[in-house]
């Protein structure tokens, strides 16, 4: 899996979330964290070998209060990943808890480590 390289004008307008990928024998998994963003308005896209997650964020100001100072001027996440071929697109199973996605996604079974039984002859 890797970072998609080529950055649409779209893409460059948007928050790049913190996204961290732990690999063991039978596949992936990735945690992001989307602060801000509602399960309504997530959104996890497998075409091809691309994966894309996006989220819109709302940070309405108070009733009354204006905002002065805002260092979160963009209202919306995206982050675009290349699969390995070795992955499974088809069994992805996504969890979002408290702004943090954590999407599993498993290895092809040909790519899965398997033990070989060694007979005694």
């Amino acid at each position: 899996m890797s970072n998609e390289h080529s950055v649409s004008p779209q893409a460059a307008e948007a928050l790049l979330p913190p996204v961290d990928v732990v690999e063991d024998a039978a596949g992936i998994t990735l945690f992001a964290d989307l602060p801000g963003v509602s399960k309504e308005r997530l959104g996890v896209h497998i075409e091809g070998d691309t994966l894309t997650i996006e989220g819109g964020i709302s940070l309405p100001a108070p009733e009354g209060l204006e905002t002065t100072h805002a260092e979160v001027g963009l209202a919306v996440y995206r982050r675009v990943f290349t699969l390995s071929k070795e992955l499974d697109p088809e069994r992805v199973a996504a969890e979002f808890n408290q702004g943090v996605l954590k999407l599993r996604i498993p290895k092809v079974e040909h790519a899965q480590p398997r033990r070989i039984a060694v007979q005694v002859a």
